[in-house]
């Protein structure tokens, strides 16, 4: 585990008291899988509920509310596809340093057939301070190898007396994961947790029961299709990162279109009804003396935070590979340097396939702009296999 030190800083809600914010960066230490505790795991069916045509944009941990609906979306749009929710039963605490195993399912899958993941990670903190968290998805094989791509997600908690979470105190974070088996075999996918930070004294985070689980498909997401932005490490120390700010950066970027990401066209199922797309967009805020940007990126003190208007773009494409119907979602977004790393959840679904276009080829797009405060990171692949940002795109047979 890398560990990064940031400077000190204030807290994020209005009266708290100033504290010292000695957090690690987003550095995704790739571990073994250990076994679970006894009793760690209660399964039970947790289909979500059908969606109409929509999209939107969700923040799980704001006090608005805003997220409410995003937690029973998963799979919601597939039609016959059902889904089984795995909970954590047992509150499982997360030293700090050590990554822990929490929920698991074991699939038997034939070669190329894709399942849909989705974690939930919810934690409380026994401490003030700030302690990063990084939630995990890893499948592995019958011999114990992680299969790529791992898919993850990271926040700082902010302490265990923040009152700006939906519930005061608890920090949740989802990740998601279209997962292919490369062959005939028995995969074993993992939710882990991560807590991270530099802060003296003992503490630890918590993953709370019943609110810490598991979702996978319990069959073929038949031609489902899966984007990732390019890579991007921790530091970034060869600055091969997209950032949005100003200085040196770009002030807007479109994520899985012109950051480098190979260019790719998903083709709708000849017999879907509809189409279904969502993304999830992992920024983090460069301020000074932080180990999480490239140097030249930093132009502001701890404190800056940072504004960004993001549009999730889900586009059917014309005879002439040009757009027909666009599909998108919005939404501005405050990132602070206390939270430092921070995801959005987009999602659009029940997309009618438009005849009149002449194809069934889509394109998914993020389009990041920078609007105030620090210069902001756009996350990607870790280590060659850990994903922060990507995409999954559904088809709707029912």
């Amino acid at each position: 585990m890398r560990v990064r030190t940031a400077g000190a800083g204030a807290g994020a809600g209005a009266g708290r008291t100033v504290r010292r914010a000695l957090v690690a960066g987003l550095g995704l230490a790739l571990v073994a899988l250990t076994p679970l505790p006894a009793q760690a795991n209660a399964t039970t069916g947790a289909a979500g509920e059908p969606v109409a045509a929509t999209g939107a944009w969700a923040d799980p941990v704001s006090a608005s509310g805003a997220a409410a609906a995003l937690v029973d979306v998963s799979g919601a749009a597939a039609g016959p596809v059902g889904v089984t929710r795995t909970t954590l039963a047992a509150d499982t605490v997360i030293p700090r340093g050590v990554t822990v195993d929490l929920v698991r399912r074991t699939m038997t899958l034939a070669a190329g057939e894709k399942r849909h993941l989705r974690g939930r990670l919810e934690a409380t903190s026994t401490t003030t301070g700030i302690v990063g968290l990084t939630e995990r998805i890893r499948c592995l094989d019958a011999s114990g190898r992680t299969v790529p791509v791992v898919a993850a997600s990271a926040r700082n908690h902010e302490g265990g007396d923040t009152v700006t979470y939906a519930t005061p105190g608890h920090l949740p974070l989802f990740a998601d994961l279209l997962f292919t088996a490369p062959a005939d075999g028995t995969y074993t996918c993992v939710l882990q947790g991560t807590a991270y930070s530099s802060l003296t004294g003992s503490y630890h985070l918590t993953a709370v029961a019943g609110k810490t689980w598991l979702e996978a498909d319990d069959g073929d997401r038949v031609g489902a299709g899966w984007w990732q932005n390019p890579a991007c490490e921790s530091a970034d120390s060869g600055g091969a990162c997209t950032y949005v700010g100003t200085g040196p950066a770009r002030r807007d970027a479109w994520v899985f279109y012109d950051d480098g990401t190979p260019s790719r066209r998903w083709q709708a199922h000849p017999d879907a009804v509809s189409v279904s797309a969502q993304a999830n967009l992992e920024l983090t805020t460069c301020y000074h003396g932080t180990a999480s940007c490239a140097t030249a990126m930093q132009a502001h003190p701890r404190g800056k935070n940072a504004v960004v208007d993001a549009r999730f773009e889900f586009i059917q494409l014309g005879t002439t590979g040009h757009a027909c119907r666009t599909h998108s979602t919005t939404a501005r977004r405050t990132v602070t340097d206390d939270a430092h790393h921070a995801v959005g959840y987009s999602f659009l679904t029940g997309l009618p396939v438009d005849p009149a276009c002449g194809t069934r080829d889509f394109l998914m797009r993020i389009y990041v702009k920078h609007v105030s405060g620090q210069t902001v990171k756009i996350d990607g692949v870790q280590s060659g296999v850990t994903s922060l940002t990507n995409g999954i795109a559904f088809n709707n047979f029912g």
